[in-house]
C-alpha cells in the first residue's frame, strides 16, 4: 500500500514538473514595445477639466502579435502628474507591426495648477522632462506595459 502511494506521488511529481516546464515556454521574454507620442489634440471638457486626445505610435518589435482590449495611460510632466486616461478600445498589432492609438486624457484643475506653480520657477516650456506610462490590457498573461520618456519639444510660439 505504501509503495503504491509512493509510486503515485512520484508520477504526480513528474507530471507537475512537465507541466511547469511547458508553462515556462508561454512566458517568453518579450522586447518592450516602442511608444512615440505623435500628436495631442484638444477635446471638449467639462467645468474645471481639460481634455485632450493623445495620439501614440505603438511599434511591436516581437515575433508574437499583441491583442489588446483596453488601454490606460498616465502622463507626468516636470516630475508631476499632469494627465491620465483610459479607453476600452480593442485592437491588434501584428508581429513586427505598428499602429496609431488615440487615448482621451483628462487634466484636472488641480493638476493644471500644480504644473503652473512648478512652471513659475522655470524660464521656458522647452526641454521639460515628461514620462508617459501605460498598458495595453490583454488578459492575465497578455498585458503589455510601456514607458516613454523625453523632453518636450514644443513649436516656437506655442503657449501653455
Amino acid at each position: 500500500m505504501v509503495a503504491r502511494l509512493n509510486r503515485y506521488a512520484r508520477l504526480s511529481l513528474i507530471l507537475l514538473l512537465a507541466c511547469g516546464l511547458g508553462a515556462c515556454t508561454l512566458l517568453q521574454a518579450r522586447d518592450p514595445v516602442n511608444i512615440s507620442v505623435i500628436g495631442i489634440e484638444p477635446l471638449p471638457g467639462q467645468e474645471l477639466e481639460l481634455r485632450m486626445a493623445v495620439k501614440m505610435r505603438v511599434q511591436n518589435p516581437n515575433e508574437t502579435p499583441i491583442d489588446y482590449n483596453g488601454i490606460a495611460v498616465k502622463l507626468d510632466v516636470n516630475g508631476q502628474p499632469l494627465a491620465a486616461g483610459v479607453s476600452d478600445q480593442q485592437g491588434h498589432i501584428g508581429r513586427y507591426g505598428e499602429a496609431v492609438i488615440v487615448v482621451p486624457v483628462s487634466i484636472t484643475a488641480f493638476s493644471f495648477l500644480r504644473q503652473a506653480y512648478g512652471l513659475g520657477r522655470v524660464d521656458s516650456l522647452q526641454g521639460l522632462p515628461y514620462v508617459l506610462r501605460g498598458k495595453l490590457a490583454g488578459g492575465l498573461l497578455g498585458t503589455v506595459r510601456f514607458t516613454d520618456e523625453g523632453k518636450l519639444d514644443l513649436p516656437k510660439g506655442a503657449a501653455w
